[in-house]
């Protein structure tokens, strides 16, 4: 969610490092690789095809570029409008509601088939001064009337509420924001019991920052999730905002939103940007859009803003689209994963498309360092390749579990290595049927385009040659 450059996260400026247990798809399946043939061609159609949505925060003063809504239109399934929804603009006086610039934007989303995310009802900023002086059943009564008087406007509009934003600590206690000091730690549930009543077909999320992880913070409120879920307080979803930059550590990522879901809510990606460009911003986007698919309660992702040149992050041109809203190398990414499926997980050969042979561990060794090589394909150990949703590819199992590794520059050999979680050791698999190096950003490639039995494997600058295209088997 937005804030302006004034009063937004500052402090966050060394986002959040994230270092609990990694990420692993090991399912029996052939490993995947897109078919270009059958890809969507936008954000939104591609995100559907796994039931999720794609959706973008939207500014109503930005409605009168051209460029800015064709571009809404074109590639987006939903939006949550970026300030329109908040206490300040639609209650700025008690009991004297502005909803025309949050109507434009639902108006125009709802005429296209887009769903709509409201944010948000209750938040720390943004706040009318008329509310900060008010105490007890006073402030008790404002909230209550705020909800059922914004909810009720747009009942049976809204696919989904954040019913309270940002009220946790980075350590995982209750943010001491004057509603917390004067109402306690039960306004969050009276909140969530209002929104219900209010419009009981929306989800009801909670939605945080800085929890793209297993943390202090995510386990507070994943404690506090937990207990609303087992006392029948109506909690549908929890969002997560996913403010991050280029190399951020997602080793914990996917795990996190699968415990949330594991609790019987669905998860979101609330308010995705990456700080950064080229391959690095590329990779980081990547990997939250693979975590999402990996995880079944994923409902969908939004970014937050359509283009660099109006993001609350200009100067780290963290979105998908540059100030001229040209498609960035993240956005390219983003496309390739959503039309990847699940991810790229499973299990099974990498066949060379030019040479007809697959990706060998030469006598199937398991000691680190070893270079790989083409060989004529069969069912053995060391040719079995599996991709997990961060992006590694591996072979073998259990303590003989080895990663491909592609640790020097173009011409350099590929090899297998102990598995560390990082960038060398993480392949991103294209609609062309490439695969690059996170680190690099180069292509798997054998070498010279030779096809025979024995020719090593390196990496090299990406050119769409048949050799350097793979299948899955």
């Amino acid at each position: 969610m937005f804030r302006s450059p004034s009063l937004r996260r500052r402090s966050r400026s060394a986002l959040a490092v994230l270092t609990v247990a990694g990420l692993t798809v090991t399912t029996a399946t052939a490993l995947s690789l897109p078919s270009a043939t059958a890809a969507a061609s936008t954000l939104g159609a591609a995100a559907a095809q796994s039931g999720r949505y794609y959706g973008a925060a939207i500014a109503q003063g930005h409605l009168g570029e051209s460029a800015y809504v064709n571009t809404w239109n074109t590639e987006f399934t939903s939006v949550t409008p970026e300030n329109e929804m908040k206490w300040d603009t639609v209650e700025p006086s008690r009991n004297q509601f502005n909803f025309g610039p949050a109507d434009q934007i639902v108006s125009r989303a709802r005429s296209r088939g887009m769903s709509v995310r409201g944010h948000t009802f209750v938040w720390y900023q943004q706040i009318p001064g008329w509310v900060s002086g008010l105490n007890g059943n006073d402030l008790r009564a404002a909230i209550s009337n705020h909800i059922n008087q914004v909810a009720g406007h747009w009942k049976g509009q809204i696919h989904s509420w954040d019913v309270v934003n940002e009220a946790f600590e980075e350590n995982g206690t209750r943010r001491q924001w004057f509603v917390q000091q004067r109402l306690g730690d039960g306004y969050i549930e009276e909140a969530f019991r209002t929104a219900r009543a209010a419009d009981p077909n929306a989800k009801l999320c909670y939605n945080d920052y800085n929890t793209d992880g297993v943390n202090a913070k995510s386990t507070g409120i994943y404690n506090m999730v937990r207990d609303f879920k087992s006392r029948g307080v109506p909690i549908d979803c929890v969002g997560f905002q996913s403010h991050l930059g280029s190399g951020a550590n997602l080793s914990s990522y996917q795990a996190n939103l699968q415990r949330f879901a594991d609790l019987g809510v669905d998860v979101q990606i609330t308010e995705l940007d990456v700080g950064g460009s080229g391959s690095g911003q590329a990779a980081t986007y990547r990997a939250v859009t693979q975590a999402c698919l990996a995880v079944t309660r994923c409902t969908g992702i939004t970014v937050w803003g359509v283009t660099d040149k109006y993001s609350w992050r200009s100067s780290a041109t963290p979105l998908l689209f540059d100030g001229n809203y040209n498609k960035k190398q993240a956005y390219t990414a983003v496309l390739d994963a959503l039309n990847g499926g699940g991810g790229g997980g499973g299990s099974g050969t990498l066949r060379a498309v030019a040479a007809g042979r697959c990706l060998d561990v030469p006598n199937s060794s398991t000691s680190p360092g070893t270079q790989l090589q083409i060989w004529d394909c069969h069912s053995e150990a060391n040719q079995q390749w599996t991709r997990s949703a961060s992006g590694e590819i591996s072979v073998y199992t259990g303590g003989s579990r080895r990663c491909l590794d592609g640790p020097g520059g173009s011409g350099a050999a590929t090899v297998i290595a102990n598995c560390t979680g990082g960038n060398t050791q993480k392949w991103n698999i294209n609609s062309n049927s490439t695969i690059t190096n996170v680190q690099s950003g180069l292509c798997l490639d054998v070498n010279g385009a030779a096809t025979a039995n024995g020719t090593r494997v390196i990496t090299w600058s990406c050119n769409g040659g048949s050799n350097q295209q793979w299948t899955g088997s």
